[in-house]
């Protein structure tokens, strides 16, 4: 595969709106000992790379300056040490970063398949998402056939991909969203019932369903004191974002005197081990149910690269349904 000097890429031009976003010329990179490196079709969308633009969430100090966490495309060349790829196979990989940009290089085992029958446009949704809800529901919050789940904003990435999964091993998945529009997307996918948050509050329905064994939250704020409130004893909490923000008053006695579990994670600064790990959990038990299109991911809109301020727009207004991606091949 002939593989250019340099490319186009969206930089972030200074800490801000979307506007700072804006194309450039960089150079292609070269992969490392462990790396492949991908001729990326389409990248993904992600409410991480709205907060890296506006300067709350900077990247490693080893990753691209370039937002972009997911993607796919073909294999352009393979790094030392690489056996599991060759040119030309076709991927979809969780990226450190740089995944604005026409080509992009990352750790050979954050690489998978793209599934059978799926597109591009489709695969590049997969990785950020999927990689998130395996690890924090299944991995850490140790998910189980019947359980009652929660999950937060259920019509945006996270939520669909959670709801699918949640409700394929077995669960009994709940939700929230904004709109009984995005309510009903919610029950389509698999929820067994789905509160619009601005006339329900969802505490009264999980306490009324006998309370909520794992809750998965990306919204933070006044949700978490709630969020105790609407797990079942010893139940578990898992926070994942801060979209109303990180501090609240909370009581921690009934933590205590439940036997309630709180914890949380982020995805982006843990190791290529941990994150080789997940993807070999996703590829051994949640691919097959992509093969065969049990799962599948919920797809909002598209956008060319040129275009990701307004990508940006799109993911900070609250109105998509799914998952964002930009056209780069």
């Amino acid at each position: 595969m002939s593989i250019p000097k340099t490319m186009q890429a969206v930089e972030i031009t200074k800490a801000g709106g979307p506007e700072v976003l804006q194309i450039c010329d960089r150079d292609v990179p070269r992969p490392a000992y462990g790396e492949i490196l991908i001729r990326l079709a389409y990248a993904g969308v992600n409410r991480p790379d709205a907060l890296q633009r506006a300067g709350s969430y900077a990247p490693p100090p080893t990753a691209s300056d370039l937002p972009g966490l997911e993607g796919a495309g073909e294999v352009a060349a393979v790094g030392e040490g690489v056996t599991e790829w060759a040119e030309g196979d076709s991927v979809c990989a969780l990226l450190p970063g740089g995944g604005y940009a026409e080509y992009v290089t990352c750790a050979a085992k954050h690489a998978l398949p793209v599934p059978t029958d799926m597109s591009m446009k489709q695969a590049a949704c997969l990785p950020e998402t999927f990689f998130t809800v395996w690890s924090n529901v299944f991995m850490r919050g140790g998910l189980q056939a019947g359980e009652r789940f929660l999950v937060h904003g259920g019509s945006s990435g996270i939520g669909t991909t959670a709801i699918q999964l949640a409700s394929a091993f077995g669960a009994r998945v709940f939700t929230t969203a904004g709109s009984d529009a995005k309510c009903a997307v919610c029950t389509d996918l698999g929820a067994e019932r789905a509160v619009n948050y601005r006339e329900e509050d969802f505490v009264a329905v999980m306490r009324e369903a006998g309370g909520a064994n794992l809750i998965l939250d990306m919204v933070g704020g006044d949700y978490i004191p709630r969020n105790i409130k609407a797990l079942s004893d010893e139940g578990r909490l898992v926070q994942i974002a801060f979209l109303t923000g990180p501090k609240v008053e909370l009581n921690f006695a009934q933590i205590m005197m439940r036997r309630l579990v709180v914890t949380g994670s982020t995805l982006r600064p843990q190791s290529d081990l941990a994150k080789a790990r997940i993807a070999d959990q996703l590829r051994e038990k949640v691919w097959p149910l992509l093969n065969t299109g049990q799962v599948a991911p919920v797809m909002d809109s598209e956008f060319a690269l040129a275009d990701a301020a307004k990508a940006h727009v799109r993911i900070e207004d609250g109105d998509h349904i799914g998952k964002i991606v930009l056209k780069v091949g």
